[in-house]
């Protein structure tokens, strides 16, 4: 029954006069669907704001960035070490005290030295009154040989002893001038204008004669150095010459610096080795300062440069995009040298093509974009 009633009421719309209002329906069910399309085929495109600069060609250096030390430089530093284990007797100057050259700065008390150059002494002393006698004996064997009186043999003997005199001599002063090298080693000289950077004993003390138990440090404050560690691979890419600057540490503008030396053999197994640098200018930075020095090194001429900002790393691949008239083109690239303002493009990229440097992050190759120059270059 209910399914009559239906039924006619489908006829009652479709035949009687209210054929307009099922007309009515036809056309919203039709216009319905055709909202429908539309809204699937109409895609609304997002267009991204992008930043772009051109890639030029130009000149960039590579610069390593490694750790040293500050150190006096070769000639400016005297560590005082005793001459054999020995009290010490006397010293003079304090830590932080200047120094001339020909200062007094430490005597030991050695007595074992004091004796042998006096004994050195008697046995000189000895060895020139057997010259006299010996000069004496000759001349007497001369003159009775001359008269006829003493045989030949006796005026060679006398010649022999001479000589032996003479020799005796000799080997005596060199002796005697050893002896009072080692005496005069108790006392010990500033050999150049400093200061005293450490003082490790006090009068009365009893110090060793190694290099591990010093007693005093002077250094030259006007010839410093820096001794910076290289790795191997990197060595043969710093030049004797290069220029080089680091942070002052006690602040204010950076410090320039000069490699000086390089060394010109490596222990094996050796993974990195020092490099010797040099102040351009005299610097008041504490010895032993741990410092970070930037070395030059190699440097690419009339090459394609872009802003270190607009490399893109993604994985093990590297890109730059480029503005193609309104979209963003992504590039493989091969960079060589790079700093923290640009990189060296060898494969990818051409000089006078449009690179973006911001806004790239996350765009999809071909993606829309509005772009706008940057006043600044590469």
């Amino acid at each position: 029954m209910a399914s009559t009633v239906h039924t006619s009421a489908f006829w009652v719309l479709g035949s009687c006069s209210g054929s307009r209002f099922a007309l009515a329906i036809v056309l919203a069910v039709s216009l319905g669907g055709c909202s429908h399309e539309t809204a699937e085929e109409v895609e609304s495109e997002t267009v991204v704001p992008v930043t772009t600069m051109t890639a030029a060609t130009g000149t960039i250096r590579a610069v390593l960035n490694v750790t040293g030390t500050v150190t006096a430089a070769p000639g400016a530093d005297q560590l005082v070490v005793a001459p054999q284990p020995s009290r010490i007797a006397e010293i003079t100057k304090a830590e932080g005290d200047l120094v001339k050259a020909g200062d007094l700065l430490v005597r030991f008390e050695i007595p074992a030295l004091a004796v042998d150059v006096a004994t050195r002494r008697g046995e000189l002393a000895r060895a020139k009154a057997r010259l006299d006698t010996a000069r004496a004996a000759q001349t007497r064997a001369h003159d009775l040989f001359d008269r006829g009186i003493a045989p030949r043999k006796d005026v060679e003997e006398a010649d022999r002893e001479l000589a032996d005199a003479q020799a005796g001599i000799i080997e005596t002063e060199a002796t005697v001038a050893a002896s009072e090298t080692a005496a005069n080693q108790s006392t010990v000289r500033a050999r150049f204008a400093g200061v005293v950077a450490k003082r490790m004993h006090n009068p009365g003390d009893v110090a060793d004669a190694t290099a591990s138990d010093p007693v005093m440090r002077v250094v030259d404050p006007r010839r410093l150095e820096v001794t910076a560690s290289v790795p191997i691979a990197d060595i043969a890419r710093v030049a004797v010459g290069a220029e080089a600057h680091m942070a002052n540490p006690a602040g204010g503008s950076e410090l320039a610096l000069k490699v000086v030396s390089r060394p010109a053999a490596v222990d094996p197994g050796t993974a990195a080795v020092p490099l010797r640098l040099m102040f351009v200018s005299p610097a008041t930075v504490p010895i032993g300062a741990p410092v970070q020095v930037n070395i030059n090194a190699e440097e690419h001429r009339d090459v394609v440069l872009v802003p270190a900002q607009a490399v893109v790393r993604e994985g093990n691949e590297t890109a730059v995009f480029i503005a193609n008239g309104d979209k963003a083109e992504r590039r493989a690239v091969t960079l060589g040298l790079a700093d923290e303002k640009q990189a060296e493009v060898t494969s990818g990229v051409k000089a006078g093509e449009t690179v973006i440097v911001t806004g790239q992050a996350g765009l999809p190759d071909g993606a829309k974009i509005t772009a706008s120059s940057s006043e600044s270059k590469p």
